[in-house]
This record gives C-alpha cells, sequence and structure tokens, in this order.
C-alpha cells in the first residue's frame, strides 16, 4: 500500500469545526481532540492560574483573563488555550486577535501538541508570553516573544515573575500553581 496523498487528507474549516460535537482545535486544517477530559491535576492547576490572573488583573480595565475560549487564527485554524489574557474588550464568538499571554497546561494526550505545533503557532501569532505548565514535573517553562522568536526566561518552579502586557503590569507567584 502506498502513502497517503496530501490532496486524499481532509481539509476542514471552521464551517465544519462549528457543527462539532465534544471539544476539538483546528490546525491548518487538520482536527485535534480535546479529549479525554483532563485529569484532575491538571483542572487544579488550570483553575489556581485563573485565580492568580484574576487577581492580579482586578487592578487592570483594559486586559482579562479568560478560560478556553476559542481563538480563530484563520479560517482553518482554531485553538484553545488552558488559561490566556486578552489586552482588549472581546465580542462575538470568539477572539480573532492575539492574546497577550498564554498558559497551557500539559497532559499526556496534549504535550506534544503543545510543545511542537502551539508553540510555533503562538510565536508566529506574536502571542508575547507563553507559559507551558508540566504538572507532574511542577515546571512552568516560561517563554517572551523577542525580535518574532521564543527566548525562555526560565523554568519557574517557585519564583515569582512580572509580565509586561503593555496596559498592565502582573506578577505571577509560581509557587502558588503547586500547593
Amino acid at each position: 500500500m502506498g502513502a497517503v496523498k496530501a490532496e486524499n487528507i481532509p481539509h476542514y474549516t471552521y464551517d465544519d469545526y462549528k457543527h462539532w460535537e465534544d471539544q476539538w482545535e483546528l490546525i491548518e486544517g487538520i482536527p485535534y481532540a480535546m479529549s479525554p477530559a483532563p485529569m484532575i491535576k491538571h483542572q487544579k492547576i488550570s483553575n489556581k492560574i485563573a485565580r492568580l490572573l484574576d487577581e492580579e488583573l482586578e487592578a487592570c480595565k483594559s486586559c482579562h483573563a479568560l478560560l478556553p475560549v476559542d481563538w480563530k487564527i484563520s479560517d482553518d485554524t482554531i485553538v484553545q488555550p488552558d488559561n490566556l489574557v486578552v489586552c482588549y474588550e472581546p465580542k462575538g464568538a470568539y477572539i480573532s486577535r492575539a492574546p497577550s499571554l498564554i498558559f497551557e497546561v500539559l497532559s499526556k494526550a496534549t504535550a506534544k501538541k503543545d510543545t511542537t505545533l502551539k508553540f510555533e503557532l503562538y510565536e508566529k501569532e506574536g502571542v508575547s508570553y507563553y507559559i507551558i505548565v508540566n504538572p507532574d514535573d511542577e515546571v512552568a517553562k516560561v517563554y517572551e516573544l523577542k525580535e518574532g522568536r521564543y527566548i525562555k526566561l526560565l523554568d519557574a518552579t517557585d519564583e515569582t515573575i512580572a509580565f509586561d502586557l503593555g496596559k498592565c503590569r502582573i506578577e505571577i507567584d509560581f509557587s502558588r500553581l503547586w500547593s
């Protein structure tokens, strides 16, 4: 049997995506299932991130912490970051502009996609900060976009890191993610 030809692989768009059941992401026309649901440790860490972001952004009227929401990058690329910050007023069924900061909490089902495909996608789309959280190792790899490329700031475990979001400045105490 020969290799599958590119023209034989289905290419999906937002019109297809919006009718699918369950949770999916679409990257360059290729669907990625978001199931099974994340493990309890993943959910606990994501909830802590959401709480920390809400606390830090309380005084900032320009930036908003969001939980997974569709980010429609193009007609064939829609992703749902675990936690994100946008520094504009989101409107409609999805966001269409790059978030300022994204947290992805790794799971066995999504780790490869989060560390490769999404890393490159977020870098290309101009996300200022990308934090990849590994619940098993209790380490958060913190990247900052500099001259169009992600530069790793550090592997955070118990450090407090400041993030300049332009209109706001927030500090995240990473030790609070693991307790």
